[in-house]
Parts: structure tokens; sequence; C-alpha cells
């Protein structure tokens, strides 16, 4: 899992080596700034919905406008979105129209997408000094702000590296001290946990975010690319493979629950935490404040994902030892916003310490905050694991085209429910559900700049 020395959010700050160069370059300071007087105006802030925790964010919604408004006069309206379609259709259509949201909550991996469009706010020395300085924030969540150091749109507000929980309580009982770091031998070890009610795994088939990272992090690690510059590669024996195993818990190996077909995450996490599947795998940090109120309190742990892809015992040579993506959420801002004096000011309110502290403890999302980081890594060993996930973490392609990809390969899951439903996915099937996503992925490709 991790080393014995002492796990800290060093790791974090070191991120991913690919980025180490570019991120070395610190813009502006931490001073901060005054408030803009915002008396009487309104800004418009697109968010996620979170489906596990929908009251609390309704809560944090309302008490973080009240606090903006005390700050600044100004009222702040959220509109949220619950799946990555709405999100790049709201990208879309605000681009074409020069009107919408002033500012704009993105899982990373949207962040090329809105990037090529032009429609964002590219942020200067300026913009940076507004919310408190570049260096306010852990260097490896910059690594998917822009394509490069000075091209950037993205302001990091929330990591979430991607790491799975096991039953520490079903795994010894079968004699099992540690969870597989190999596919293949994860799935063997679901299969002796499945039976008298319980499954090996928690998985949500009809999610509407996770299914794809599966698939491009076994395709990475089995040394192949979804994407290579304009050229798009998802009818490639890899992501056959990818698919093949993902959906052969279900239809094959039969250790998870067949109800999984229907569930979206937060139905898999509910499922673990009544002591009902052994691995829940593809969670974040978020997940520990319904763990620790349920059946498994103080009977799980987190441990990386395997990082061996599929029908390998060890790495292949070319092959990439991926995590995680670099995950979490980015804000970016509106070219056409009225108010970005405002926006600034509220970004500044929501990455600062204080703020940072309440969403990890009201939701478990991680801090992007160095300071905050750091306090927490020294009162939560059980960190580590997260730690360690987000040093192994990779980005996606840094390309306009992303979106259009991350839909097309969940949308072979979508397509393929009926036939999950009926208890298996014919390779004909699969294979033309690819070819479809390869077309739209090529199309996306060679469309974009």
């Amino acid at each position: 899992m991790c080393s014995k020395k002492k796990a800290n959010f060093g790791a974090l700050i070191a991120g991913v080596a690919m980025f180490a160069l570019a991120l070395t370059a610190c813009g502006g300071s931490n001073a901060s700034t005054s408030s803009p007087n915002g008396a009487g105006k309104t800004i418009n802030v697109y968010f996620g919905a979170d489906t596990t925790y929908g009251q609390q964010q309704q809560q944090w919604f309302n008490d973080v406008s009240a606090a903006f408004e005390k700050q600044t006069g100004a009222k702040v309206n959220f509109e949220t979105y619950a799946s990555a379609n709405d999100e790049l259709t709201k990208i879309q259509t605000s681009v074409v129209s020069n009107q919408g949201p002033d500012i704009y909550s993105l899982g990373t991996t949207f962040t090329p997408t809105a990037y090529s469009t032009g429609a964002f706010v590219k942020l200067t020395a300026d913009a940076w000094n507004r919310i408190g300085g570049k260096n306010k924030f852990i260097p490896s969540t910059l690594g998917i702000s822009g394509p490069d150091a000075n091209n950037q749109i993205g302001i990091p507000f929330e990591s979430r590296p991607f790491v799975m929980a096991y039953n520490t309580d079903l795994l010894a009982k079968a004699g099992i001290d540690k969870p597989a770091t190999t596919w293949d031998r994860l799935g063997a070890q679901a299969k002796m946990l499945t039976g008298n009610g319980v499954y090996g795994m928690a998985v949500g088939y009809k999610d509407n975010f996770d299914p794809w990272k599966y698939i491009w992090a076994m395709d990475r690690q089995s040394g192949h690319a979804l994407v290579n510059g304009k050229t798009a590669k998802l009818d490639d024996p890899a992501t056959l493979k990818a698919y093949q195993t993902y959906f052969g818990w279900l239809t094959k190996d039969h250790v998870v629950d067949p109800a999984s077909v229907g569930w979206t995450n937060p139905q898999a996490l509910a499922a673990f935490a009544s002591g009902k599947a052994a691995f829940f795998p593809m969670t974040t940090a978020t997940s520990m404040n319904t763990l620790d109120k349920s059946a498994v309190k103080g009977k799980y742990k987190y441990a990386l994902m395997p990082t061996v892809p599929p029908g390998a015992t060890s790495a292949p040579s070319g092959g990439t030892p991926v995590a995680s993506i670099i995950s979490g959420d980015n804000i970016v801002v509106a070219q056409y916003s009225k108010n970005q004096d405002l926006d600034f000011a509220f970004i500044k309110l929501l990455t600062d310490d204080a703020q940072q502290k309440i969403r990890y403890n009201t939701f478990g999302q991680l801090p992007v905050n160095q300071a905050t980081a750091k306090e927490l890594e020294t009162s939560n060993p059980a960190l580590a694991p997260f730690v360690a996930s987000a040093a192994a973490s990779y980005a996606t392609p840094f390309t306009g085209a992303w979106g259009n990809i991350q839909l097309a390969l969940v949308n072979v899951v979508v397509q393929a429910i009926p036939s999950l439903a009926n208890g298996s996915v014919s390779d004909t099937t699969l294979q033309s559900l690819l070819a479809d996503a390869q077309k739209t992925a090529q199309d996306a490709l060679s469309r974009s700049k």
C-alpha cells in the first residue's frame, strides 16, 4: 500500500512526475486582497450535485452563500448538474450563447474541454493573487489546470484520488491478509469472498461518472493509450479486454450483486457499508463519512486499486502503474461574466483554509490548500492510502475532445445494460459498441483544436 515511513501530504505536493518541472514556478503571493463591493449583485455558480450527501450540500450552499453575502454584499445562486452529459451540455450551450453561470465547478477531466472553447478566463499572475497566490495550492492539483503552467484556466477546489475500500473482517475470515495488486488476482479474491449473501465487490454499473475510469486505468496499465495525438484508439484489444473484465465481474465471475446493473455509486457504497460486499473499488475519501456511521465502522480500510492490467501477473513493458486519474474539481470563470471581481473573491473564500476544512469535515473532500492538507495529514493517518494514490495518479489527455471521449466510454456501458441485465454481453455486441465509441471519439478529435 505504502511504505512504513509515515505517509504525508508531501507526496501530494511532489505530485505527478510528468508535471514536476512545469509546476515549480509559482505565480503570485499569498497576500489577500480587499473584498469587492457586491451589494445588489448576484453571481451564478454551476456545481455538481452530491447524490450521496444531498441534504448536507444544500445546507452548505446556504451557509457559504450567507458567508459571502456578509463579506461582499453579493448573493450566490447555485445551479447543479447530475451527470457528465449535463456538464458538457452546459459548457457548450453557454459558450454558444455567451451567457450562463459566472463560475463553473467542473470535474478535472472536463477542464481540457472548457479550455478548448477559449471561453474561460486564463489565469494571470494578478488573477492568482486575487485568490491568495498559486503557491497556496498543492502543486500536483494544478496538473490538469491547463496544457502548461503558463496557460491555465482551472483553479483547484477539491482533490479526489481514487482508492479501494475493503472489509477487514471478511478478508480475515477468508485467510486473505491484504487486497491483490493485480486485477486478475483481485477477481480471484472476490470469488473466494462471495457467498452467504455477501458479494466480492460492490460496483455501480449505472453510475454516470465511474465506469470509464476502470477502462482508462486498465488501458494505461497495459501500455495502451486511448488517445494518441489526433487519433482515437478505443477499438483496441486492450480496451476490449478491459470491458470484458469489468462486465465479467457480473456476467462470468458473479462476484457482484445482479442488482448492481441498476446501481450508481451511492448504492454500491450502501451495499459495502451494510457489510454485503468485501471490496468497494473506485471510491474516494468522501466515503469515510458514510462508512464511519455504518455497520462496517472499524472493520474497513483503504488500499490502492490494482495497478497491473487484466491478463497480466506483473506490470507489462510500456505499461503505466496508474492508481487513479488526477481527480477532483477545478473552478473556472467565464469570460462573459460581468462580475469577475466577485467571482475571484468567491473562489478565494472556497479555497481558503476555513472552507477547505468545512468541505473535508462535511463531505470528506480532500483539500487542495497546502496548509489545510498538512494539518489533516498530521491529524488523520488513515489518509495515507489517498496520499499514495494521488502520488500515483495520472492526467487524462489534455484535449478538448476528451469530454466527448469520456462520454463515449460511458455510453458503451449504458448501451450494454440490457445485455448485462440478461446475464451476458457477447463479444460481438461489445465490439459493435466499441466501434461506435471509436467513431464518436475520432469525430471529436478531428473537430478539436
